[in-house]
């Protein structure tokens, strides 16, 4: 059995205004046993997509090795954008040593609900994934339950947006956004999605993360 714990506290700081909320990175980096081109950050593995994605959006000039040169950048972008990361997975146990969400067990969830209410300019969740099992969006549905709380459709339409109301003193409204998952493993499902084919029919170039770029753009 593999304790897969998270390797980074959430990336947090009074100006936030978004939070992308993930699962895990991949065991290996809680492990320490980086592959060349990983970045040692949330969200650094070299398989993963999401600061290419975020690079492109914003034409950051990013590098992708274990530097400090490449953690400073991503820091950097997200203290300028007003964007922390605190993933709600705080460890998990694994039978296999992988970066699957479904073989996580006996899993462990951080209180993003405390969490939310230390940090009052927060009003939008990124999830990095949707619904199902083992998602964060998943999660935090079920870790709302603990506070009596629950999601309401805006839209459900990909990427699906929803709202709660966090009860404070002015009952303040966050809104989620249920991106599509920024990982090989989700091609599948962003090509067989109606607005993708489209896309393709249209630009026969266009690949599933030409796709996440036009989705990811306008919340970030």
């Amino acid at each position: 059995m593999f304790l897969h714990t998270h390797p980074y506290p959430p990336f947090l700081f009074p100006e936030a205004t978004k939070l992308i909320v993930g699962t895990l990175p991949p065991p290996r980096f809680t492990s320490r046993e980086m592959k060349k081109g990983d970045v040692d950050f949330c969200y650094g593995s070299r398989d993963g997509q999401l600061w290419p994605i975020l690079d492109r959006i914003f034409d950051l000039g990013l590098v992708y090795e274990t530097t400090r040169e490449a953690i400073e950048q991503r820091k950097h972008f997200l203290f300028k954008r007003r964007i922390g990361i605190c993933d709600i997975v705080e460890g998990a146990v694994r039978e296999r040593v992988d970066a699957s969400d479904l073989g996580m067990q006996n899993i462990q969830l951080r209180d993003l609900v405390r969490i939310l209410q230390t940090y009052p300019n927060v009003d939008t969740l990124l999830f990095t994934g949707g619904n199902s099992k083992n998602g964060p969006e998943y999660f935090f549905r079920k870790h709302l339950k603990d506070y009596g709380l629950q999601l309401q459709t805006v839209s459900s339409e990909v990427p699906r947006i929803h709202r709660f109301v966090l009860p404070s003193e002015n009952d303040r409204v966050i809104k989620t956004v249920s991106l599509t998952a920024p990982s090989g493993a989700a091609n599948r499902a962003v090509g067989s999605l109606a607005s993708y084919k489209k896309m393709k029919d249209v630009i026969p170039d266009f690949n599933t993360v030409d796709f996440r770029v036009l989705q990811y753009a306008p919340f970030f």
